[in-house]
């Protein structure tokens, strides 16, 4: 399971309408910490596949959704509960930080 391509236009029904938890990775191509983090981002969307929808968020393509939640470096990644941000992570972290931060949203 690749990870979902989130948009300022289906961020609505992506991710505040969700029925089940959000993580989001807000990226930019020419970030280093971002590329640093896109293969863990890739498994986690494979092991919580129908648990939990993760996909990313491309910040020079969707400024609308980076603004509306303070996205101000990168990469962020927020962790989405019934349409709120339950938690963050800025920076490259490890792997067990994001899977235990999904835990917790489960």
């Amino acid at each position: 399971m690749k990870p979902i391509t989130f948009t300022d236009s289906n961020f609505e029904n992506e991710v505040v309408k969700s029925d089940i938890p959000v993580v989001i990775d807000f990226w930019a191509a020419w970030c280093g910490p971002c590329r640093m983090i896109a293969p863990v981002i890739e498994e986690l969307a494979g092991e919580f596949d129908g648990k939990v929808k993760i996909g990313k968020l491309d910040v020079d393509e969707n400024q609308q959704s980076a603004i509306k939640y303070g996205v101000r470096s990168i990469p962020t990644v927020l962790f989405i509960k019934n349409g709120q941000v339950a938690d963050t992570v800025i920076g490259a972290v490890p792997k067990s930080v994001f899977v235990e931060k999904i835990n917790a949203l489960l």
